[in-house]
């Protein structure tokens, strides 16, 4: 079987284990010149299983995009489906964050969404057994209900509590209309409450937009908002500098994310980065739509990836005076991940 062959298989288990189309679906795919190849094995997949399919495709001459075109738009009625298959500029960040807002806003579509997906990835973490997938997913999820704080902390200094009383956790492994997914999926996730993070995160793993770290990031975060950025690569503390004063909820922590897909790999692209197994994501900025909540309105939505942590769930409010003398009765907390490594699931070592 050529890599072609192997990219439909794979779109085609994505459209049936994400988004279970039937024949009364009607699908819309938006692309560019740069994933042709990919979003030609979604259009034949979906055409392969009775669906109607249109695709609309971005032209280089117009981008970066900033706002959503009147064109696409009017493409959007009586769309079940819409498949994002573009590569990712980080000038495009506010204009993807509208028109996933304008898709979720119509209550009847699902949306995949897929900025600066390679074939690699289709061939490695698209092409996934999606049902051991979500069985880990569904575990961590279920450990997760009724948490109140999170404590995570990693070898290389990181050193945090996320409040999330009252914040569910989801999955991507099933995309429900009005909602939105991931391609590549295999992640969980929520919106911590926004007010209440505090201490240190070492990011030591990738960036969104920026890539693989050659030095780490280090983090200091007061009730939930950025206070201090720290590295040895200037260069990168200074764009994160700029990157975080977009506007005022730029420096809001807006999720908490953990991998769960076993073919991702750490490659700089955070679409498939921050699915990895034994790695953990924090992203600041929007986070309104969130399935189990979120205040964030930010302009932008940045994940920062950082490996093998340790988490500890409370499910009590425990002392913050000290993050690393927390306290609290046994019987309130338990152990969700050790150095990256599940207690619910055999796990590689990220790569």
């Amino acid at each position: 079987m050529n890599d072609q062959n192997k990219m439909l298989a794979a779109a085609s288990g994505a459209l049936d284990h994400l988004f279970k189309l039937t024949t009364n679906d009607n699908i819309l795919v938006i692309t560019d010149s740069y994933s042709a190849a990919i979003a030609d094995a979604f259009k034949e997949a979906g055409l392969e299983k009775g669906c109607s399919v249109s695709l609309f495709k971005i032209e280089n001459d117009t981008r970066p995009l900033q706002e959503i075109p009147a064109e696409l738009e009017n493409l959007l009625p009586g769309k079940t489906t819409v498949l994002n298959i573009i590569k990712s500029f980080p000038e495009e960040i506010s204009f993807r964050i509208k028109w996933i807002h304008k898709v979720e806003a119509n209550k009847l579509v699902r949306m995949g969404h897929m900025p600066g997906i390679t074939e690699e990835m289709m061939l490695h973490c698209v092409n996934v057994d999606f049902g051991g997938m979500k069985t880990t997913a569904d575990k961590l999820i279920e450990a997760l209900a009724n948490a109140v704080q999170l404590h995570i902390t990693t070898d290389a200094g990181t050193d945090i509590v996320l409040g999330v009383a009252g914040r569910k956790f989801v999955g991507d492994i099933e995309i429900n209309p009005g909602k939105m997914g991931n391609i590549p999926c295999g992640e969980i996730y929520c919106a911590p409450l926004e007010t209440e993070a505090n201490g240190i995160i070492v990011f030591d793993a990738s960036i969104g937009d920026i890539g693989l770290l050659k030095q780490p990031l280090k983090v200091y975060v007061t009730d939930g908002r950025i206070t201090k950025v720290e590295s040895n690569d200037k260069e990168l503390e200074t764009r994160i500098a700029e990157l975080t004063d977009v506007d005022d909820e730029a420096r809001v922590i807006g999720e908490l994310g953990i991998g769960v897909n076993p073919g991702a790999r750490i490659t700089g692209n955070m679409l498939e980065d921050e699915k990895s197994l034994g790695t953990s994501h924090i992203a600041f900025g929007n986070n309104v739509g969130f399935v189990g909540g979120g205040k964030n309105n930010s302009k932008i939505h940045r994940d920062y990836l950082f490996y093998r942590p340790t988490i500890e769930i409370y499910y009590a409010k425990a002392d913050l005076s000290s993050t690393s003398t927390l306290s609290g009765k046994q019987t309130d907390r338990k152990m969700l991940m050790n150095r990256g490594k599940s207690v619910y699931a055999e796990q590689k070592e990220p790569s």
